[in-house]
């Protein structure tokens, strides 16, 4: 018997081992969201926004490492979910997007709510599809699952015209997919391999550059071997962070425009660079010409394309950074017993002495709060076993600082995009991933009001999503831009009518705390993590405070400012220069 395309549709995400979806109705896809009425294997998540339903995709991807899926309609629907697809492809996150989109023949005659959906997102997918022939239905499904999570995952948009989804077609599952101009590189050159073993050996001050790859191959104990068997410190990328263990003796914490100073210095002074999985991206490198000048770089990557495009590079291996990582430990292991403790020990000591020098600290305080005191509170009361969610801004920065991350996939947060709105709606997937863990998004008072919305999604599907705002009354980073470069002038970056949180959570049914002083925090998070319901908090945080360290834009890793030197006009003036 035959299907229609709305019901091959189903039985394709079956067949991918999908079981949620998040999404939004519309005119042309009511034929699936009808074959949904009375599925019950499939799951939807009803947002409130497009965006939301693709920023929770993309939460629940990262959380779980299965791919995320969402579905919309046409026209606007399709368009609103563009910011979501963009941050997905920056970092490198398996999302697969089904839109509905108009009858095929009425394509290009500017029908009502039709978009060129698949001409908008071709530069930010890693491919999509137009399906005009119900029978290539199936196909384009199972290839579009392939590609977003293969090589260098990605998302895939598939277009849906009404007329293809409502025909009807025999469903043939193609169990074996095979695309002849895709072929990802998984094993790295042997040669190269030995090569970067080689200079493993013989480095006097090397460091290990761990990205968004490792915990996306899941290479982290192949990292974390590596570290411990050749002392080699480490230092993490955003995306990078919970790839090795934060509280580990080896671990640098983060490096680039907000990293620790020993991170930065390390990277300065070093002799050679481990990078994996990384594409030194302008925030860790700072001013390229300055990058790491007496460094090599070997650099393991399986995107050929991320490999010298912003750095020179002295051994690039493409490949799995798992598989490759395991082949270097191996002829590390074959060169026998080599005292590397011996070998670094100068250089530890050195990195010792710099965290000692500039470790991450704020100004402690009994009368207001300090965001980074919250995030502290939230580290000690969880004991890291949580995950963790952020917006974009100060708020992401301060917790990739104070927040130790020594589980992947722990921390989701957009890294490439800096998109503001994500984490809540992230939150929300990565709850539906792991329904029994706790779940927090750290946010700022202006980001989470990007899909507040989302708050309904939360409630009536009884996800104890914990929300700890960090209120300061502003658009935190952009106003300490404002303050340290543009003469203090706050150039609309006041959010000077804010809404009473607590409010608005309990007017969505939602459960709405407030802290205005220290005494109060430990005790709103510890009650916060108790109930098991949707929770704002909503600390007032001291409005001035800033992230630090911090490289100017334009400046090295190794210029950085710092909190007791931000009233000095001429240090600000050289750092910018």
């Amino acid at each position: 018997m035959k299907l229609s395309g709305a019901e091959i549709f189903i039985e394709c995400l079956k067949k991918e081992k999908v079981n949620t979806i998040f999404g939004y109705p519309g005119g042309v896809v009511l034929n699936i969201f009808d074959v949904l009425y009375d599925d019950k294997d499939l799951k939807l998540i009803l947002t409130r926004h497009e965006q939301g339903a693709v920023h929770a995709a993309d939460g629940y991807a990262r959380a779980s490492g299965k791919p995320g899926v969402a579905l919309v309609t046409s026209g606007p629907g399709a368009t609103n979910t563009v910011t979501g697809i963009a941050n997905a492809s920056m970092d490198s996150i398996p999302v697969i997007v089904f839109s509905g989109q108009v009858p095929t023949l009425l394509i290009g005659n500017d029908a009502f709510q039709e978009a060129d959906i698949v001409g908008i997102t071709r530069p930010c997918t890693k491919y999509n599809f137009l399906v005009k022939d119900v029978n290539d239905l199936s196909r384009i499904v199972r290839e579009a699952f392939y590609i977003a999570t293969t090589g260098r995952p990605g998302p895939v948009l598939i277009d849906l015209p009404k007329d293809v989804t409502s025909g009807k077609a025999d469903f043939l599952w193609p169990e074996k997919i095979r695309i002849r101009s895709y072929n990802p590189i998984y094993e790295g050159n042997r040669w190269m391999i030995t090569q970067a073993a080689n200079e493993i050996s013989k480095a006097k001050k090397p460091i290990i550059l761990s990205g968004g790859g490792v915990i996306l191959s899941g290479g982290h104990k192949e990292v974390k071997e590596l570290a411990e068997y050749a002392q080699v410190p480490v230092t993490m990328t955003l995306m990078g962070l919970g790839g090795f263990p934060g509280t580990h003796a080896l671990s640098l914490g983060m490096l680039g425009m907000h990293g620790t100073y020993y991170a930065n210095m390390a990277i300065q002074n070093s002799d050679l660079i481990v990078a994996i999985g990384a594409r030194f991206d302008d925030r860790v490198t700072g001013k390229v010409d300055a990058f790491a000048p007496h460094a090599k770089i070997i650099h393991i990557d399986i995107d050929p394309t991320s490999i010298r495009k912003n750095v020179r590079v002295d051994i690039p291996i493409v490949g799995d950074v798992k598989l490759v990582l395991r082949d270097i430990i191996k002829i590390l292991k074959e060169k026998g017993k080599i005292q590397w403790v011996e070998i670094r020990k100068a250089w530890l000591k050195k990195i010792d002495e710099w965290k000692k020098e500039r470790p991450l600290t704020y100004q402690k305080d009994d009368i207001v709060i300090r965001p980074q005191f919250v995030i502290e509170k939230i580290y000690e009361i969880t004991k890291g076993d949580a995950i963790i969610t952020t917006e974009v801004g100060q708020n992401q920065m301060w917790t990739a600082q104070f927040f130790k991350f020594d589980k992947p996939r722990t921390l989701l947060t957009s890294g490439g995009l800096g998109t503001m709105g994500y984490g809540f709606p992230a939150a929300i997937g990565a709850q539906l991933a792991f329904p029994d863990k706790l779940v927090i998004d750290i946010a700022g008072d202006g980001s989470i009001q990007m899909n507040i919305q989302e708050l309904a999604t939360a409630v009536i599907h009884k996800l104890p999503v914990k929300v700890a705002i960090l209120n300061n009354q502003y658009l935190g980073m952009v106003r300490q831009w404002q303050e340290l470069f543009f003469r203090e002038r706050y150039s609309y970056s006041h959010l000077d009518v804010a809404p009473d949180f607590v409010k608005v959570a309990e007017a969505y049914g939602a459960v709405g705390f407030r802290a205005t002083k220290p005494s109060e925090v430990e005790p709103i998070i510890k009650d916060a993590i108790k109930i098991k319901k949707t929770v704002f908090m909503d600390f007032r945080v001291n409005w001035k405070e800033k992230v630090y360290p911090m490289v100017p834009a334009g400046g090295a890793i190794d210029q950085m400012l710092y909190e007791e030197e931000e009233n000095k006009p001429e240090k600000k003036l050289r750092a910018v220069k």
